[in-house]
């Protein structure tokens, strides 16, 4: 099964399903000599475990991380980091009134039609928890980044028509984890909460927006036409469970202004080159300019609902399905750390190449 591998220099593979063993990774590239703060990397694994709220699956997993290499008095040792994160609390029967049934939306469908055999428990490799590999990874990824000033903080924009103001961008987002669906603004927040509870009660899902900032990052990352800096954040978002869509600087809004309103202007400061806007997000022509790199993503309702909904099954026969099962309404809270992880794998393999490639870094 091709597809199972993010990076060049830094690169993270990953394993397991849904409802098998364990879910796993192998990070191969990891430069030696970097602390390894196992409690970070716990505390980001445990902002996207299941049950960590009353909004959530309430799927009961400790989510803790096993490191098997790697890893020797507290540094990476420059060898393949391998971990697991064993799975505790499957109920894969919830599952088998759909072995044989396509549940709308879903990779049912599509897998077989790909491999001919699929995993139905939990959706398999499909399922969303393959990315606490993800979220390891990147948590290490973080750790190398801010030895360079380099953060990645994504937080809660927007859950169906709920948006935040534009004032919330002026706010700290520390608040964005005193609230259960990480939204800076806390007057959203809470009319973020009620909808979704809302939506609970009529047994519905709920799609929203995630906002992300890299700070830090500073200007010549990135290679230029096929691996554009912005390509390889696109790629690494859009590879992340239910996720529809990826904008970064002034995005689709670009289309309704002119080149007068929409350029960047540069002027020359003590410090160095700054500009007096930053639609470009951060990157111009695929190669990061030193000011900050925004991207929104764009998540869909989770396709698991309690609804009854018409489908098929393996013989192509018209059926009925009720979906069970411990699902999310929303989805867009738990993916919080999970964009910030995959920026900063992006991130970080392009620091190294750059690295690589240019003394001056």
């Amino acid at each position: 099964m091709a597809g199972n591998t993010f990076g060049n220099l830094f690169k993270l593979t990953t394993f397991g399903e849904s409802h098998g063993p364990a879910i796993g990774g192998i990070i191969d590239g990891c430069p030696a000599g970097l602390n390894i703060d196992v409690d970070f990397i716990q505390h980001q694994l445990n902002r996207r475990r299941p049950g960590q709220t009353v909004l959530t699956t309430q799927r009961n997993e400790k989510d803790k991380v096993h490191f098997l290499s790697g890893i020797f008095e507290g540094k990476s040792t420059g060898t393949p980091i391998a971990f697991v994160v064993n799975n505790e609390d499957q109920i894969s029967k919830d599952y088998d009134h759909i072995k044989d049934v396509f549940r709308p939306s879903h990779a049912d469908y599509t897998y077989t039609e790909k491999y001919g055999h699929r995993d139905y428990r939990g959706s398999g490799r499909a399922s969303a928890r393959e990315t606490l590999s993800r979220v390891v990874a990147g948590a290490i990824a973080q750790l190398y980044l801010q030895q360079y000033g380099i953060t990645c903080r994504a937080f809660v924009s927007q859950i169906a028509s709920v948006k935040i103001s534009e004032s919330a961008l002026e706010l700290d987002f520390e608040e964005a984890e005193n609230n259960m669906v990480r939204c800076p603004d806390k007057d959203a927040a809470l009319r973020m909460i009620q909808l979704i509870e809302e939506t609970a009660l009529n047994g519905d899902t709920l799609g929203g927006m995630i906002t992300c900032y890299v700070q830090g990052v500073p200007a010549g990352l990135g290679e230029p036409v096929f691996d554009k800096l912005h390509a390889e954040l696109g790629k690494a978002m859009l590879s992340i469970n239910a996720v529809k869509g990826f904008e970064y600087g002034s995005g689709f809004g670009a289309v309704l202004m002119k080149g007068s309103a929409h350029n960047d202007e540069m002027i020359k400061t003590t410090g160095g080159v700054q500009f007096k806007s930053n639609h470009s997000g951060g990157i111009q022509g695929g190669i990061s300019n030193g000011a900050p790199i925004y991207f929104n993503v764009a998540f869909k309702p989770v396709s698991s609902i309690k609804a009854k909904q018409s489908t098929i099954d393996k013989q192509l026969n018209p059926v009925e399905i009720e979906i069970n099962g411990r699902h999310d309404v929303c989805v867009v809270p738990r993916a919080v750390p999970i964009v910030e992880a995959m920026s900063a794998l992006v991130i970080i393999d392009a620091l190294l190449l750059q690295r690589a490639s240019h003394p001056k870094f």
